[in-house]
């Protein structure tokens, strides 16, 4: 089986996710707004993976769809928490950057399986 670049990419943006969740809840004791964060955040794999394995375009192409509206929840996130300081600018540079790649490309697939 073919190596699956945005899968990896998408379990890769998780864990950043989980370990930033962890982070915040040990050093900065935020506990709500980080909960938002990991589910949205670890959400865009899953769906992804989903996609991946539909049985049909229409089904790959909303699961795609799905994992796209997560990650600009997930952007919406990350930006609250760096306003608010809980996040520092280096963390909070590259996750906006890898999140707004995901944007990017799952715009670009949700597209190209529409008009296929």
């Amino acid at each position: 089986m073919r190596e699956n670049i945005i899968i990896n990419k998408s379990f890769e943006f998780s864990v950043q996710i989980i370990r930033t969740y962890q982070t915040l809840q040990a050093d900065k004791k935020e506990f709500i707004l980080s909960r938002q964060l990991v589910r949205c955040g670890t959400s865009i794999g899953a769906n992804i993976e989903e996609a991946v394995g539909g049985i049909s375009n229409k089904d790959f192409t909303a699961k795609m769809s799905i994992a796209y509206k997560e990650a600009r929840e997930t952007k919406y996130w990350l930006r609250l928490l760096y306003e608010t300081n809980y996040l520092e600018k280096n963390q909070y540079q590259p996750l906006i950057k890898l999140c707004e790649e995901f944007l990017k490309i799952l715009y670009s697939i949700i597209n190209t399986s529409k008009n296929k």
